[in-house]
């Protein structure tokens, strides 16, 4: 395993190649220990080179909903009755300083992405 800093795009191009080969590598091997270093360099490129700014909140909370398998019903303690959900996940209503912190304290959803301006 010979690890380089990744420098620019044809680079992060070769990691992401070598990635694709060793992604699903088991765990306490010397294929996973090279994937975590990498990812970690992946991570630290991307933060340095690319600027993708906060999440929209409303995409914050669509992206949370599909990892945690919630409806728009189980929004309703974080939100509000049930019309109020719909007319924020239909962007029709912003979020009040009670919901994003209802939101963050229940869903984890980070502030940066809750108090965001919509895109």
């Amino acid at each position: 395993m010979t690890i380089k800093p990744i420098r620019n795009d044809d680079d992060l191009r070769v990691v992401f190649r070598r990635l694709e080969s060793i992604f699903q590598a088991e765990e306490q091997t010397p294929e996973a220990d090279e994937r975590d270093v990498l990812v970690t360099l992946v991570e630290a490129y991307e933060n340095k080179h690319c600027d993708f700014g906060p999440a929209d909140p409303v995409e914050a909370i669509k992206f949370r909903m599909e990892q945690q398998g919630l409806t728009a019903r189980d929004l309703e303690p974080f939100i509000g009755p049930s019309g109020r959900v719909s007319e924020v996940l239909n962007r029709k209503r912003g979020l009040s300083l009670r919901m994003v912190k209802s939101l963050h304290d229940g869903l984890k959803i980070p502030y940066e992405s809750l108090l965001a301006q919509a895109q």
